[in-house]
């Protein structure tokens, strides 16, 4: 994994840093691999929705949805081999073309993780599957969607 993680860095640094909204929601990338992207951030008061129960506002949960499955997709189209050049023009290229979340329980924890896999990739478009946890291990939400990859 480290290897892959390598061959990514720029990329990783392009997800964590250099968008700001990611900056906003505090993403880390914690595992970057072919199969899998996971993806993890501490809850903090100014990601709230609900104030009198604490709970995480909806939109940073689509939104880590969507940067998982972003990020899935386009390591799925690099490959493994991928330069990082590669992998930022790849990510000039990216696009969300459809979004689907469902909701299933309150955004409720101290650290959330989100796993993001491909279900089928093309020369164009790729399908991903997405995962929403709460540190407890809990499916907050689950995710399907397409992006543009080429």
């Amino acid at each position: 994994m480290a290897s892959i993680i390598e061959s990514y860095k720029d990329l990783i640094y392009t997800i964590e840093q250099a968008i700001p909204f990611n900056r906003v929601l505090g993403i880390h990338l914690e595992e970057v691999s072919e199969d899998i992207v996971t993806l993890s951030f501490e809850m903090r008061p100014d990601l709230v929705g609900n104030f009198g129960d604490s709970r995480l506002h909806g939109g940073v949960i689509s939104a880590a949805i969507d940067v998982v499955g972003g990020m899935a997709a386009l390591v799925a189209v690099l490959g493994r081999a991928a330069e990082s050049d590669g992998a930022l023009d790849g990510f000039r290229k990216l696009g969300t073309i459809d979004l689907r979340v469902d909701y299933l329980r309150p955004g409720v924890g101290k650290k959330f993780l989100c796993h993001g896999r491909v279900i089928r990739a093309g020369g164009r478009v790729a399908v991903v599957r997405m995962e929403f946890l709460n540190d407890e291990g809990l499916e907050i939400a689950v995710g399907t969607a397409t992006y543009i990859v080429g």
